[in-house]
């Protein structure tokens, strides 16, 4: 156990103690200044805090602050129906020094403190509380989405976003707890006023019966000792729940309270100017007190002046240089470089204007930072080294359209709405709202474009709402998979292999240059990718070639060995999930098909008959339609060799279908066959 829990636990087993336990008056009095400071630590520790959250115990501190207050009402209690109204020297104190001994004032000001912790103060942090923990635990939802996209877009990694839902759950639990918290608050202002009757009563009871004084000395010890010892109680509380108050209502901020009320406060001059000629002119006023106005109004606006002499503009950008404007023309009267307007590039990401300021970081906008962790997400998923992806404007395009292009020729685009959010009807919630119709550009759903306003109901109906950025980064995200076998090329190859040489050096040197190029190892990573197989495992599948290499070079052939190598990666890729259709290719089919095979100097070819073929196509078709209409993804087995021959064939009017083979099949892997592919 640490010595913080020993110390907490400690801690509290004292506060039980002092309920029952008489105390010496010196010993309340430190316990009373305690109970002042710490009230004071926590409202000061509230006001340097950023966000709720950085104070996460306070709800339980409020349960303990509280219970320890009212442990030192019930010894001040016994104290001064006891000990002849003699409580210590800080109640004497407060009883004498603070209302000057007048009772009335000293009555009154107790009841105003209660009222303003109990009526304004608790009353409204209770229920910024209650409605705090509403709509976080309403939002939770499309929060979780929201972190589910930025993943998927490789916005951010696995592990920020095991953080950023542990901090939605945390925030839930926190303004639940302080909904909770809020009630300690208002029940301690309520059993303060009872403390005070009861003590007022029993004191003069005490002072009359059992100390025989007369009425007006008893009042003046017992009365005066306990309005003391409601304001010494209640100036701790109210410090407690103003801290309260302040947290429920804190904003998340990239700085502390204090730092943001100079920003949006104090940083407009004109406001301050203003302020202090307002003043001036009430001194006009007749009757108005003019030395103060005078000294409050010259302060508003020296510090106005000030603060306006103190802004400046931004100076203009500093003048060329005359030489440097001399090499620049020179350089301009060079021939042109064509052999840089010969280079295509592998990865581009073109744009219009509206979408600038997503992308410019001084303007707000992160799309490139998302864009950069991309390049880390394909390496997790993938096991490929994405090349930089190139980004600019293009003033042909639209606006707010985009679009993807790889080796020059554009393969995706779409169009969003800067300042808005895609909203997609993914439950099928009934109850519908306003937008802008359009089709979501990666997956084809109808969606809508919704305004910020909008989005917390959005979200609360059901519906999955997606910003912009996060609507271009997953769209690229999904090209990017479909298109991976494209972005590997020899270079990519070698920086892999060189990457592995330093884990398994035996491994690659037997291997590269002794039995395959990078340029053979590519082609049969490209054919992996190309079926959405990653190559992260790249030992397993080297090893493979470091077995089979001395049986064939065919890169078929090879790419089947190790996809059976790869079966514990395929069948928790493909074939895990209630979504999964596992489809039977029929014995009659893989006879034919092994039949109609041959083996040609050009490669391996099947040849069937055109009716053969609208069969099977006919077919696998109806299956995957109905499939489909299910909620479900169609997954052909088939045999080894009739695999690859397979999968050429259908592709033609199934390329998404995943067709894999029994030797790519854990053992443990119980399957349910869905329906057999025939020839009708």
């Amino acid at each position: 156990m640490k010595k913080s829990d020993i110390m907490t636990s400690a801690l509290i087993l004292g506060i039980i103690m002092i309920i029952i336990l008489p105390l010496p008056t010196w010993l309340f009095d430190a316990l009373i200044i305690m109970n002042i400071i710490l009230s004071l630590f926590i409202m000061l520790t509230t006001l340097f805090i950023k966000e709720a959250l950085e104070f996460s115990v306070l709800p339980t501190l409020l349960l303990i602050t509280t219970l320890f207050r009212l442990s030192l009402n019930l010894s001040s209690t016994k104290l001064i129906l006891g000990n002849g109204g003699d409580a210590g020297e800080v109640i004497k104190t407060f009883g004498s020094f603070v209302i000057g001994g007048n009772l009335v004032v000293g009555i009154v000001a107790f009841l105003i403190i209660v009222a303003i912790q109990f009526i304004v103060i608790t009353k409204g942090a209770e229920r910024v509380s209650e409605v705090a923990a509403r709509f976080t635990l309403d939002a939770m939802p499309g929060k979780q989405m929201a972190i589910d996209a930025d993943l998927n877009t490789g916005a951010i990694d696995e592990a920020t976003a095991r953080k950023r839902r542990s901090d939605i759950q945390r925030e839930a639990d926190f303004y639940g707890a302080m909904d909770g918290a809020s009630k300690f608050i208002k029940g301690d202002a309520i059993i303060a006023i009872v403390i005070i009757i009861v003590n007022i009563v029993g004191g003069l009871i005490v002072g009359l019966t059992m100390e025989h004084y007369d009425i007006s000395k008893a009042v003046n010890i017992y009365v005066l000792a306990t309005v003391g010892d409601g304001l010494v109680s209640q100036i701790p509380a109210l410090l407690i729940s103003t801290s309260t108050g302040i947290v429920v209502t804190r904003s998340a901020s990239d700085a502390s309270f204090g730092v943001d009320l100079t920003k949006q406060l104090l940083s407009n001059p004109t406001t301050m100017l203003v302020c202090g000629g307002i003043l001036l002119a009430m001194c006009l006023i007749p009757g108005f007190p003019v030395p103060q106005l005078l000294v409050i109004s010259t302060v508003l606006i020296s510090t106005g002046l000030y603060m306006r002499s103190k802004i400046k503009t931004k100076p203009a950008g500093e003048p060329v240089p005359e030489d440097k404007t001399k090499e620049l023309a020179e350089e301009k009267r060079k021939p042109e470089n064509v052999l840089n307007l010969l280079q295509v590039e592998q990865l581009e990401l073109e744009f219009g204007y509206g979408i600038v300021p997503m992308i410019d970081t001084s303007l707000g906008g992160d799309l490139l930072d998302r864009i950069i962790m991309i390049r880390r997400q394909c390496a997790i998923e993938l096991g490929i080294i994405l090349p930089s992806i190139r980004m600019r404007d293009n003033v042909r395009l639209n606006t707010n359209e985009y679009k993807i292009m790889i080796k020059g020729v554009e393969v995706a685009g779409g169009e969003v709405m800067p300042d808005h959010y895609l909203a997609i009807n993914s439950d099928g919630v009934d109850e519908t709202i306003t937008g802008v119709e359009t089709i979501e550009p990666t997956f084809g759903l109808p969606a809508l474009w919704i305004t910020k306003k909008q989005r917390e109901r959005a979200e609360l109906l059901g519906y999955t709402t997606i910003d912009p950025p996060s609507v271009i980064t997953t769209h690229l995200m999904e090209v990017i998979k479909a298109h991976a076998y494209e972005l590997v090329n020899r270079q990519q190859v070698q920086m892999l292999m060189e990457n592995l040489s330093q884990q398994q050096p035996a491994l690659v040197e037997e291997v590269v240059p002794k039995m395959f190029t990078y340029g053979d190892i590519q082609k049969i990573l490209v054919r992996l990718l190309r079926e959405n197989i990653p190559i992260k495992n790249l030992a397993t599948i080297i090893e493979t070639l470091a077995e089979y290499g001395t049986v064939t070079k065919n890169p078929d052939d090879l790419t089947e060995y190790v996809r059976q190598n790869l079966a514990r990666v395929i069948t928790s890729r493909f074939l895990t999930g209630d979504d999964v259709a596992v489809l039977a290719l029929d014995s009659k089919v893989e006879q034919l098909i092994a039949e109609k095979t041959k083996r040609t100097e050009a490669g391996i070819v099947t040849v069937l008959e055109p009716s053969q073929l609208q069969s099977i196509f006919k077919n696998t078709r109806e299956i995957m339609d109905k499939m489909t209409i299910q909620g479900k993804k169609s997954v052909a087995l088939t045999a080894p060799a009739i695999r690859p021959r397979f999968k050429k064939l259908i592709e033609q009017i199934a390329p998404n279908l995943t067709v894999l083979s029994y030797a790519e099949v854990e053992q443990s892997m119980e399957l349910h066959i869905e329906s057999i592919i025939k020839m009708t």
